[in-house]
C-alpha cells in the first residue's frame, strides 16, 4: 500500500483518504457500510467537517470503537474565537472522540495569524495545549491565501483542490509545500465529477509522493476501484497522458470547479450544477441531464436579478451570471434537439 506522510505533522495516511463530503446524500446504513468496508480494506484516513451537515456524526457512529484505529481530519468555518469553540465541541461530540487528528480552518477569506485580531488562530493553539487537537492545518479555493500560509509557518497542512487538470500556478503551490515540509491534501482530484476515468486522477497524482488525495465517496463501487488501487496502484501510461491531454484542452480556463462557495443564491439557483451543465453534457450522456428535474432547475437562472453576490464569494474570480447564461443556453439547444429526435422518432 502507497502511503504518504503529512509534511512535518509526521502523521502517515494511506494515498488513498476517504473525502466524507457525499456520505451526507445516503442512509446512515449505507454510510455506515462504506466507512467500515473502507477501513477494513485499509483506507483509514477520513476527511470532513462541520460544514458537511451530518457527515462527523455518520464518521462517529461508524468508527465507534474503533477511533484507535484511524485518523480524521476535520474543519471549522467559524470567524471568531466563539464560534471556532462551538465548532469544535460540536466535532466531538459527533465524531464520538476526545480528539481531533487535524483540524483545518475551513476555506477562510484571509490567513488566521496570531494577533490578526479574529482570535481563531490563539484558539487552535489553546486546543493543541488542551489535547484536542493534535495538529493544524488550512483549506482554501484561494491562491493567495494558501500562499500567505506556506509563508507564515504556521500550519502543518494545506488542503487545496489538485488534479491533473491543475495550473502552472497550482503546481507551483505543491512544490512549495514540498519544500517547506508541509502536507499537502489534494481535494477535488476528480475537478468535482468532470474527470471520470479514477485510475488516470489517480496514477497522476502517484507521481507527488508528498500529495495526499481525498476521494469523494458515496457509493460502494466507487470505493472499491479505490481499494483495489491499493494493492495495483495504476502507473501513468500513454493512454492515460492522451486523456489528460484531451481532458487539459476541454476543460482548463474559466469553468465552474463546483465547489458551492458561491450559494445561496438569493432567488434560488443551484449554481454549483447549472454552472457545469454544459461540459456536463460534453462528458456524460445527455439522459443522465436531459431530464425533466434539470430543466427545472435550468429555468431558475432566468429568474437572476444579477445582484452580483455570488462573483464576490467565488474563490476562482469567474463571471457566474455570465457563465450561467451560457449554460442555460447550451442547455436549451441540447433539449431542442432531443425533442426533434424524439418527434422523429415517433413518426418512424
Amino acid at each position: 500500500m502507497q502511503k504518504v506522510t503529512l509534511g512535518r505533522s509526521g502523521l502517515v495516511v494511506p494515498k488513498n483518504g476517504f473525502g466524507a463530503l457525499p456520505i451526507q446524500r445516503i442512509s446512515d446504513d449505507a454510510a455506515t457500510h462504506l466507512i467500515q468496508k473502507a477501513l477494513d480494506g485499509g483506507m483509514y484516513y477520513f476527511d470532513t467537517a462541520r460544514f458537511y451537515t451530518d457527515s462527523e456524526e455518520k464518521l462517529g457512529m461508524a468508527l465507534q470503537g474503533r477511533r484507535h484505529e484511524v485518523i480524521i481530519s476535520t474543519k471549522t468555518g467559524a470567524t471568531d474565537a466563539a464560534g471556532f469553540w462551538k465548532d469544535l465541541e460540536t466535532s466531538l461530540r459527533l465524531l464520538r472522540t476526545d480528539y481531533v487528528d487535524l483540524y483545518q480552518f475551513h476555506n477562510p477569506a484571509f490567513c488566521p495569524k496570531p494577533g490578526d485580531g479574529s482570535g481563531l488562530y490563539e484558539a487552535m493553539q489553546e486546543a493543541v495545549k488542551q489535547g484536542k487537537v493534535r495538529h493544524i492545518g488550512i483549506t482554501n479555493h484561494r491562491l493567495a491565501v494558501a500562499n500567505e500560509a506556506i509563508d507564515s509557518g504556521l500550519y502543518e497542512t494545506l488542503q487545496f483542490p489538485f488534479s491533473y487538470l491543475a495550473s502552472e500556478k497550482e503546481l507551483a503551490l505543491v512544490d512549495r509545500c514540498r519544500e517547506a515540509n508541509m502536507g499537502y491534501i489534494a481535494m477535488k482530484a476528480l475537478a468535482g465529477g468532470l474527470i471520470h476515468h479514477a485510475a488516470t486522477a489517480y496514477a497522476y497524482l502517484a507521481q507527488f509522493p508528498h500529495v495526499e488525495p481525498i476521494w469523494g465517496i458515496q457509493h460502494e463501487w466507487e470505493l472499491d476501484e479505490f481499494l483495489a488501487f491499493q494493492d495495483n496502484p495504476p502507473v501513468l501510461d500513454d493512454e492515460m497522458r492522451a486523456r489528460i491531454a484531451h481532458d487539459r484542452g476541454e476543460l482548463t480556463g474559466d469553468f465552474c470547479r463546483g465547489c458551492g462557495y458561491c450559494m445561496p443564491c438569493t432567488v434560488g439557483i443551484q449554481i454549483n450544477d447549472c454552472n457545469r451543465m454544459s461540459l456536463f453534457l460534453r462528458r456524460a450522456p445527455f439522459s443522465v441531464y436531459l431530464t425533466d428535474e434539470f430543466k427545472e432547475k435550468m429555468e431558475v437562472i432566468n429568474q437572476c436579478v444579477d445582484c452580483g453576490l455570488c462573483k464576490t464569494r467565488c474563490p476562482y474570480g469567474l463571471d457566474i451570471p455570465t457563465l450561467l447564461r451560457r449554460n442555460y443556453t447550451d442547455f436549451q439547444e441540447h433539449w431542442a434537439r432531443r425533442e426533434e429526435l424524439r418527434k422523429q422518432q415517433k413518426c418512424q
